[in-house]
């Protein structure tokens, strides 16, 4: 039996994390990831001898077309299904297969590359984005607007010369010309929501100071875009045509079906 296992009774029976470390020669921290990593929790039942661990239940409805169709074993569907929910193939694997966080390490990340796993991996992305209706240019279009959203679509501001007024709200005169005194002030304006994309938006909110408008962080959208979007190198004496057709080129690399990314 392993450390870790037998160091899980210890913390069952009450052990403090500190007396496992010394008394396994390891760190605290060590200790903790141990507990993390295998589910220990006290109080929490023991299963029963030979009793055997309940499937999960799926009716024919509720599981996905592609699952349903899929020469994959149960096993291999379940880490699937479960590997989808967090991207996690060691997670994933641990649940499925119901061993240590150690073996699921090695093997989570194996089976991933596996032809029939890879292959459900894939259809149920495709069957998720058929859902959605959402494709990549979908997704890059919505970056495009928030990288190029501007903060004087959502709010009026500028500066107004007003009449000078007295505690009584009259207006005060100049001495020597007799006409208003004026002084110019600021002002800030929200446009009507049914004026603007609120999409855009992160917060509107009121302040101590007043109204606060926050849109979403356009570095982070121009950041993807730039990661995505493909380098594109024209010759300078290149006619539009050719501009053209080396956008045409370089989408088609980016968008393809084949360019093995997900």
């Amino acid at each position: 039996m392993k450390d870790y296992e037998k160091a899980k009774s210890d913390y069952l029976s009450g052990m403090k994390y500190k007396d496992i470390a010394t008394k396994y020669g390891v760190s605290l921290n060590t200790v903790k990831s141990w507990k993390t990593r295998n589910g220990w929790e006290r109080g929490a039942p023991e299963p029963k001898k030979g009793a055997h661990k309940q499937k999960s239940v799926h009716t024919k409805a509720s599981v996905p077309k592609a699952v349903l169709e899929s020469d994959a074993t149960d096993k291999q569907k379940e880490f699937v299904l479960l590997y989808l929910q967090r991207f996690n193939a060691t997670w994933a694997y641990m649940k499925a297969y119901d061993v240590s966080y150690e073996t699921a390490n090695r093997a989570g990340p194996r089976l991933l590359v596996n032809d029939g796993v890879k292959q459900l991996i894939d259809e149920l992305k495709a069957e998720q984005a058929a859902e959605l209706h959402m494709t990549k240019m979908d997704v890059l279009n919505l970056a495009a607007r928030q990288a190029t959203a501007n903060i004087g679509d959502y709010v009026d501001f500028g500066s107004k010369e007003v009449p000078v007024t007295d505690k009584q709200g009259r207006k005060v005169l100049d001495s020597a010309t007799g006409k208003p005194r004026m002084k110019r002030v600021s002002r800030v304006t929200l446009r009507d929501k049914s004026e603007v994309d609120t999409s855009l938006l992160k917060s509107v909110r009121v302040g101590k100071d007043g109204v606060i408008v926050e849109i979403n962080d356009p570095q982070k959208a121009m950041d993807m875009l730039l990661k995505n979007l493909p380098d594109i190198v024209i010759d300078s004496g290149s006619d539009d045509d050719g501009f053209l057709t080396a956008i045409d080129k370089a989408s088609d690399k980016v968008w393809s079906d084949d360019d093995g990314t997900d």
